[in-house]
């Protein structure tokens, strides 16, 4: 269990992670609300909750890219000015996070299924040198549709990368529609667990849910993947749980009220 402290602290990252996400969208007119939405508080914890600075973070669902950036703003990675740029003609911070335009960011993703692949090259790496770096791989669950994620999945078992965390978003929505519908991936936990994984579930919007699996990761004897139960569009209930957040484009007037309902979530999630 998380100190008060320490988890109010990573809920007002959490918080100034999505107002700046949100205002990037606003003034770009485009993005993946939803998305980013539904993983803000899994990137919050990883940086802030969990990860040393020599350990790398890759966001395979690369959509999101948003979230990304901003959570390198609030670390200080990124600055203001830099953020002003996204979407716009000659920024590196583009729709999709860039190859090697930005620290912390060494590798291009979005193209779905790549980035589970690049964390095992980055885990076989660190085990190799013995350097005691961690990879953190956030992982859309419509990605679990690319072959090349069950492919990667198998490298991680077989090479025993205990260094790797992967985070699965399971917000059960995808670009076109649910994902059971598009694709079945029930039971997801025992496919993962036939691959060998060690398999945790969270609430992916609950940090001290999150605390317990980095307490689960210092006695794991297999790599881990978390399955993190998710809503997509979180905090914005007009559009939590609904495909429509994925490709919405945020006009004015819902910038003000999903600002007013994630302040609001803010406050009531607070411990006093």
């Amino acid at each position: 269990m998380l100190q008060k402290e320490k988890h109010n602290d990573l809920l007002q990252k959490a918080l100034n992670i999505k107002k700046r996400f949100l205002q990037m969208y606003q003034a770009a007119n485009a993005g993946h609300i939803g998305s980013s939405l539904s993983c803000a508080e899994i990137l919050t914890f990883i940086r802030f909750g969990w990860m040393n600075e020599t350990d790398e973070i890759i966001l395979s669902k690369g959509h999101a890219a948003a979230s990304l950036y901003s959570l390198l703003a609030e670390d200080g990675t990124l600055s203001q000015s830099d953020i002003e740029t996204y979407y716009k003609n000659n920024t590196y911070l583009a729709a999709h996070p860039p190859a090697g335009k930005i620290k912390r960011i060494p590798f291009a993703t979005g193209s779905l299924g790549h980035g589970l692949s690049i964390a095992a090259g980055l885990g076989l790496a660190s085990k190799l040198k013995k350097n005691g770096k961690k990879v953190f791989c956030v992982c859309s669950d419509g990605e679990l549709n690319e072959g090349s994620t069950w492919e990667a999945a198998l490298f991680i078992v077989h090479q025993k990368l205990k260094n790797i965390v992967w985070f699965i978003d399971r917000n059960k929505l995808q670009g076109f529609g649910r994902t059971e519908d598009v694709m079945q991936m029930e039971p997801l936990a025992d496919k993962l667990k036939a691959f060998g994984f060690e398999v945790l579930e969270a609430d992916g919007h609950d940090f001290n849910s999150f605390e317990k699996v980095k307490d689960s990761f210092n006695e794991a004897t297999k790599p881990i993947a978390v399955i993190c139960n998710t809503i997509k569009g979180r905090s914005w209930k007009q559009f939590e749980d609904k495909l429509d957040s994925h490709y919405l484009p945020m006009k004015d007037n819902m910038f003000d009220s999903i600002n007013a309902e994630i302040e609001l979530h803010y406050q009531q999630t607070l411990i006093k």
